[in-house]
């Protein structure tokens, strides 16, 4: 029969293990978090406000999907 001191030293070691492996995911996460704010800080900065030609198109569009879903739901417009 082995001595309980080398369960107990498998078990620190292995819970020890554990930790460092837990830190080192959670800093990683916490990296990527940072990656992505920053890359999401950029498009803010760098995007321009849409012009009027655009917004129009986009309203066209979206009245457009809606005659659609209309027809689709059988709904006489």
């Amino acid at each position: 029969m082995q001595d309980p001191y080398v369960y107990l030293t498998l078990a620190t070691t292995a819970l020890a293990g554990i930790a460092i492996l837990t830190t080192a995911a959670l800093r990683g996460w916490n990296g990527w978090l940072d990656l992505k704010r920053a890359e999401l800080g950029r498009r803010g900065e760098e995007a321009a406000p849409p012009s009027a030609a655009a917004r129009i198109e986009v309203a066209d569009l979206k009245e457009r999907i809606r005659k659609l879903e209309a027809i689709a739901a059988g709904v006489d417009l």
